[in-house]
């Protein structure tokens, strides 16, 4: 596969955990009045700050890749970044029946993730126009 930059492959894995996140939220928001239940959430914010800072430092250039030679091979990559962490979230009073699903905060952070996703979206539909754009005035010089 051909690499169009650095970048993709970041918001790709961005958009997966956006992702991700909303079908959580969707969950807790469905889940608002059965009995015991805690609202989940992932922590991903972490882990893609420092695959960012791996994808886009200079330092990178000089490392020796592994080859691989057959697709059944391990990926020569030892520092594949790090799964969201799943987590409950707490900190918010539970009701009478020991929920602890607050409406308000899970609206407030369904409607941020889906900011987040649609930039990520934008982002990806720029850098594929760009990608096209240089393909077709290639073409047009042959």
């Amino acid at each position: 596969m051909v690499e169009i930059s650095k970048a993709h492959d970041f918001m790709v894995s961005a958009m997966n955990s956006r992702a991700t996140r909303q079908k959580l939220i969707s969950g807790n928001l469905s889940n608002v009045d059965t009995p015991f239940y805690k609202p989940r959430d992932i922590a991903f914010e972490k882990a893609l700050n420092d695959e960012a800072k791996k994808v886009f430092s200079s330092e990178k250039d000089d490392e020796l890749c592994l080859a691989q030679t057959k697709y059944k091979h391990i990926k020569g990559d030892p520092e594949s970044p790090p799964n969201p962490t799943l987590f409950f979230r707490d900190g918010h009073g539970a009701k009478n029946d020991g929920n602890s699903v607050d409406l308000d905060v899970e609206t407030t952070e369904m409607a941020k993730n889906s900011v987040m996703f649609k930039a990520l979206v934008s982002g990806l539909r720029k850098e594929s126009n760009i990608f096209r754009a240089a393909v077709t005035a290639s073409e047009k010089l042959n």
